[in-house]
């Protein structure tokens, strides 16, 4: 299955299955797709975001909201990346 042109958001949290995210990306990378990573702080106590970012071929955002945007407009942003 082909996911060329593909672009995926992945919000990884903290937990044991934030190891099985890197195969995950490694997987949907290798089918054509691009993955636009997000780790919360508990899922870098679990693997780090040079990790994900090597894999992913992309910037990791480790926060999803910043003291100068709104959530909302955070998740808006995050989201059209997505799309």
């Amino acid at each position: 299955m082909t996911l060329q042109g593909k672009r995926i958001l992945l919000i990884i949290s903290g937990g044991i299955a934030a190891y099985k995210s890197l195969d995950l990306i490694r997987r949907l990378r290798e089918r054509g797709a691009s993955v636009r990573p997000v780790m919360t702080a508990g899922a870098q106590a679990f693997v780090t975001p040079l990790a994900v970012g090597a894999l992913a071929a992309d910037k990791v955002f480790t926060e999803l909201f910043s003291t100068r945007m709104s959530r909302m407009l955070a998740i808006s942003a995050l989201l059209a990346t997505a799309i």
